[in-house]
Order: C-alpha cells, then structure tokens, then sequence
C-alpha cells in the first residue's frame, strides 16, 4: 500500500487548518529518502489546484474541503450487474447502476453524487480515487481475434485486453496474472499485460496468486527490511530491565502447522488463586519505529494465511526465529502477570519486560490429551501435567464469569481444507475447537483485558479494541427471524445489552438451526475494530479491551506494546500527549481496514478451494440447511463444506409463493423456511463464477 494522491488528500481533509510537510512526512512514517515521492505528490496536487500552500502549511483548496456534497464512499458489486456504495459517513447505502458499474472493480473507493431516478437515490460516480485492483488472474481467452484476459473471482466478470503479439507467446485457457495497465472509462476499455503464467491448472498455487492479486496483497519483503532483519543480533541477555523467567516451566499452545509463536503461559496455584503469566513475544524490541521494517508492517497491518502460504507482517527472520517463542530457546517476552481468584477476577497484576525459555510447544490435540491423562502424553511431558490441570480450572471458571456478565459466544463452525503431497486439496473436514482452545482464548482475553483497563486507569493514549452496540433496527429484524422460526421471543426493551443477544443464541443450542442462530446474530452486530477512544467492546461485555497478545502477526499489538512500555517507564512527554491520538488514529484506521482485508481474502481462498474439491462431488446428495429465501430460490448450506449453493425456485417441486416478511416459501403441500433441514444434489460447480447449482432432493419433516 503505497503512499498515493488519494492517501496526502485524506489526511489533509482531516485536518482542515493545514499540515506542515514534516507533519505529513510523520504521520506516514516515512524516511528521509521516502519525501521525495511526497513531495512529488504535494508539487503534483499544488499543480492541479487540489491543494493550496500558504505559510509553510499544506491544505486543501476551499471548495474542496466541501467536495461540492459529493460522498465518498467503497464500490460494493453485485454478480447481477449493479453494485451499491458503501458510504464512508455511515449513512444508508446508495444503488449503483449498471451502466455505472462497466468501468468500476467492486472495492474501488470513489466520489460520487446523490441524484433520483424513477423516484428512488442512486449514486452517480463523480470521481474514482483509487483503485482496489491494479494486478489480478484469468483466463486468457479469444474473441473475433481479439485476445483478453477474462479476471476470475470477480463479483462482475471483467475483460482486460492485451496486445496480440503478446498474447500468442501464452496458449489460450492458460491462468496468468495481467497487470492493468490502463483501467475501464466510459467509452475506454481496460487494457493491460501479461506478468506470469501460472499454467492451465487452477492448484492452490494458482489459488494463492489470485487471492493475493485481487486483494493487492504485498507477495515479498523489500530488500531493504530483509537486510534490516538479518543484522538483528540473536543474542539474547538478562538485563537488569528484564524479569529472568527462564527456569519458569511455561509453554506454547498452537495449531499443528504455526511456526510463529506469539505467546506462552505459565500458572501457580495460590491457595483458592491462580497466579497466571501471559508472555507475549517481545517484537517491539527487535522492530523500532520508523525502520523499514515497521514502515512495510504498518502496510501489511497483519499476517494474510493463504492456503498453504503465510504472507508475514515481519520478515521471515523475525517471524518464524528472533521473535517466535520456540522451545529451549532464550526469548525476550513482554509479561502480563495476573492473580485471579475464584470469581475470575484479577486481584493483582504487573506488567514488565521479561526473559523466557519455552519448555514445550504443545499442539491443541496434545495439551487436550494430557488434560484427558491420556498415558502416552503424560509420559511424554509429566512436568506439564499438573499446571495444564490448573490451568482448566482456570479457563472455566473465566467461562463462566464471562457467561454471567453476557460474553457473547458465537462459535461458528469452521471447516479445514486437507491437502496432498503435492500440496492440492482433497478434502473438508470440521475444525474442532475443544477445551484447549478455549483455555488459550480465555488467558489472551484476560491478558488484553488487563492491559486495556492499565492504560485507561493512566489516561495515556492506546490503541483499544472495540465493539460498538448493534443498531436497534437490525436486532429488531434478528428477532423477528427467530420469531419466523418458532422461538418465543420478546423484543428489547431500551438499550440492547450483550445478555439480550446471548439469550437468542442460547434458544437455539442444540437445535438443527443453531448454527444459522448464530451466524444471523453475527451478521447482527457490527464489526469491531481498533480506536485510540474507549467505547467498550459489547460482543465481549467488557468495558475495557485492546489487543496485546499477537505482535508477530498484528501490527495493532506492537503499538500496545510501544505504549505500554512508555507508560511503565514513565516516558511519555507533553509532546506525546499532544501528537499521539491522531497519529494513533491513523494505525488504527489501517490496521482495521487491513483486517477486513485478511478476512476476505481468506474467506474467499477457502472457497475457491472449497469450489475445487466439490467438482468431485456432482450428482452426491448433502445435507444442508436453508440459510436464504429469495424470489429466485434458495439458499442452502451444504453442512459438510460449510459452503452456500442454490435450489433455483424452477427446480422445487411445486409452484411457490415467496413470502418474504416471514422468510419462507409457500407451495399447496410444502412449504420451505429459513433454518429448515433439505437434502440436495449438486448438479454444477463453476470455479470461475464461484456458483454451485443445487437440485432439491427431500425436506426433514
């Protein structure tokens, strides 16, 4: 994510009295050699009257602090043709017309007006500001002699033409990644070239590259911050700054394939207390404000896991070695060190830079199987016997505690993509999440509780994690679903709490449709993100949260650490207090937009993936369950692949009514309900357009 016009033009826009360049140059992050490429962009923004210079002070042209009542906002496309603009200022969402969507990639953030047509607002595009799709993957096609790539995984197909004496070096139907080299207008078609082939397979490589190009997913680390990490030394010292912890029996416990250890944990038994420790990979040490490295971080704003590919925050050095707490291996930690009583509240605790030796890196299915006394495990690791039993303890009774204050629990079901030798998928299982998952989730979430409520007591500045209340009107319609689906409900009386939404969810716990319940009261809620201003988190019930467990993988978490380290040291100064909360506005904004990036782009490998493996499967029968009722059809999830298809209405097996106010549809003898249990038989699957076409087999009475 490189420093553009659209980025200099955003940051002016927020601060309407002017910047100074040296300020602008900060709130980037940027080296001294980085200013001339700003400089470029403010020469170039002076020249097209965007932005006016006066006194040393860069701002934007009056008008234009106005923008004449445009509305920025992000294309969201729809596979019909249309697309709608998700508006920056939070108001509803405007239509997009087709004719408007020819020239625009879903993602695209534009300036656009307000305009009626046939009595209803639509957006007119005024402006694209910036582009979300500059490299991307397709299918190298013909046509009248004209050669194009047809881009694949994308909501509206686009064609990108290339020139013919370069299309012929690649045979046709081939996958390769076009970079755009002139973008779609109106009367101008997209133009582009080829960068790689990646051959006529669609294998998890080919899945990777599509995934990373559509969502411009940094693929390498410059040069410049792979030499910065491999100066860093790997001597590890105790100083007298640092807690020894070294003969402490503490351990990791993470997936099966996870190479870059964040954290590791350690308990004692206090008479009715536990005295936990939560050690966090020291990154901040290794990683310092301003280096390249921290510049490509704040780019990244997190790790991108692809299948079978990890795109790092951090150099694979730092990631994978210097920082990640292997076992027997002298590590320098950041400690949140908590005594918990029974209630699973934290009595006492102290924050402080540490030294670590890791005796053990346990898998999840291998700290379970100690807990359970499985002999073969605890034979292997006897010393880890008795603070894993603790260490339930512990977790549930923090379960508990949090299920009384009204956490709400979600607890999706997630899905795994098996793979072969050669690194292909073959097949879906469940991803189990057990006990040991939730001992590790309940130790980060009382650890970044700890951290959170430090820094507010101090009223330094953070960066906090938070969770906003969901709109009534939406919890509104959750109710009125789960009314459509049978359940006695009421509806919220005042402010909507965290209780009122666990209380549906719990309605439908061990019914067919608990896993639709909770995915509707997800949807529910908005989503959560990073600010410098406490609001909360209400999914979790707590007043106070931030996120300080992740740094190798979470840019957000390295600035916790930054600050908490300030704070305990006693170091932050008048002008810190002044300059922080906007630059911390900044990283938040980032690190959230990179987050919502991650999980897209994840979701949506998952699914190719997914897509691949079940072209193996035409003409099998699933169970499924309807998770949409639309005029065309419906909806179903195939449990096994946790995947939608649809039953288009055609293929029922009766003339329906659709209803939609109560989410059904309505035949003489049937009748199809969201949450209703159905078999199905797939009969398509397209890969490219992302569709599987189901045909309806019978219905669970």
């Amino acid at each position: 994510m490189e420093l553009t016009q659209e980025k200099v033009l955003e940051l002016l826009k927020r601060n309407k009295k002017g910047l100074f360049f040296k300020q602008i140059s900060k709130s980037f992050n940027l080296e001294k050699k980085e200013e001339k490429q700003l400089k470029k962009i403010l020469k170039k923004l002076q020249k097209n009257k965007t932005v006016v210079y006066s006194k040393g002070l860069y701002k934007l042209k009056p008008q234009l602090q106005e923008e004449k009542n445009l509305i920025k906002g992000k294309v969201e496309a729809h596979e019909s043709g249309f697309g709608f603009l998700i508006r920056e200022d939070g108001e509803p969402d405007l239509f997009i017309p087709p004719i408007e969507m020819d020239y625009l990639f879903d993602g695209d953030i534009v300036l656009a007006e307000e305009k009626i047509y046939k009595g209803k607002k639509e957006a007119k595009i005024v402006k694209v500001l910036e582009r979300r799709v500059k490299t991307a993957v397709g299918k190298l096609k013909k046509e009248k002699n004209r050669y194009f790539v047809h881009l694949l995984d994308f909501v509206i197909p686009h064609k990108i033409y290339i020139n013919k004496k370069e299309a012929k070096k690649y045979p046709l139907d081939n996958y390769v990644v076009v970079e755009i080299t002139q973008y779609p207008a109106r009367k101008v078609e997209a133009k582009g070239r080829i960068i790689k082939d990646l051959g006529n397979v669609k294998n998890t490589q080919t899945v990777a590259e599509i995934v990373a190009r559509k969502y411009d997913l940094p693929l390498t680390h410059s040069e410049e911050a792979i030499k910065e990490a491999e100066s860093l030394p790997s001597t590890v010292k105790i100083t007298k700054n640092r807690k020894d912890l070294t003969k402490q029996i503490c351990f990791t416990i993470d997936p099966e394939s996870a190479r870059d250890h964040d954290d590791a944990v350690a308990i004692e038994k206090e008479g009715e207390n536990y005295r936990l420790y939560v050690h966090i990979a020291d990154v901040s040490y290794y990683v310092k404000e301003g280096s390249a490295i921290d510049r490509e971080a704040f780019q990244r704003g997190n790790t991108y896991y692809l299948p079978e590919r990890a795109l790092h925050m951090l150099p694979e050095r730092l990631a994978s070695n210097l920082c990640s707490l292997r076992p027997f291996e002298r590590k320098y930690a950041f400690t949140c060190e908590m005594l918990i009583n029974k209630k699973g509240e934290v009595i006492d605790y102290k924050i402080y830079e540490s030294v670590i030796e890791s005796k053990a890196k346990l898998t999840y299915d291998q700290a379970l199987a100690i807990i359970l006394g499985e002999p073969e495990h605890v034979k292997a690791f006897p010393d880890l016997v008795e603070p894993l039993k603790h260490m339930e303890e512990l977790a549930k009774i923090l379960m508990k505690a949090k299920e009384e204050r009204g956490s709400i629990d979600f607890d999706m079901p997630e899905s795994q993509i098996l793979f072969d030798e050669k690194g292909d998928p073959y097949d879906v299982v469940p991803y189990e999440r057990h006990l040991a998952h939730r001992i590790i989730e309940e130790f980060m979430i009382i650890a970044n509780e700890t951290v959170a409520r430090h820094m507010e007591k101090l009223n330094l500045p953070f960066i906090y994690r938070v969770h906003e209340k969901p709109k009534i009107e939406k919890v509104n319609a959750f109710v009125d679903i789960m009314a459509g689906l049978g359940y006695k409900v009421e509806y919220p009386k005042g402010e909507v709490e965290p209780k009122f939404i666990q209380k549906l969810i719990e309605m439908a716990v061990g019914t067919p449709e608990e896993s639709l319940v909770r995915f509707l009261a997800l949807r529910t809620m908005k989503q959560a993100k990073y600010s410098p201003y406490n609001i909360g988190h209400f999914g979790l019930a707590s007043e106070c949260y931030t996120h300080f467990t992740s740094p190798i993988r979470r840019y957000a978490d390295v600035w916790v650490h930054r600050l908490l380290k300030k704070a305990i040291k006693k170091k932050f100064t008048k002008k810190d207090l002044e300059e922080l909360p906007k630059k911390l506005e900044i990283i938040a904004q980032q690190c959230s937009q990179a987050e919502r990036v991650a999980d897209d782009a994840e979701r949506d490998a998952l699914d190719i993936l997914k897509l691949r493996i079940l072209k193996e499967k035409i003409g099998e029968k699933f169970e499924g369950i309807i998770t949409g009722v639309m005029p065309f059809g419906l909806f179903v999830e195939i449990e096994r692949y946790i995947i939608e298809g649809l039953i288009p209405i055609s293929d029922l097996p009766e003339k329906m009514k659709y209803d939609e106010k109560n989410h059904q549809m309505i035949g003489e003898k049937m009748r199809f309900r969201l949450g209703d249990k159905v078999k199905v038989k797939i009969v398509k699957v397209d890969e490219d357009s992302k569709k599987i076409d189901l045909k309806f087999v019978s219905k669970e009475e």
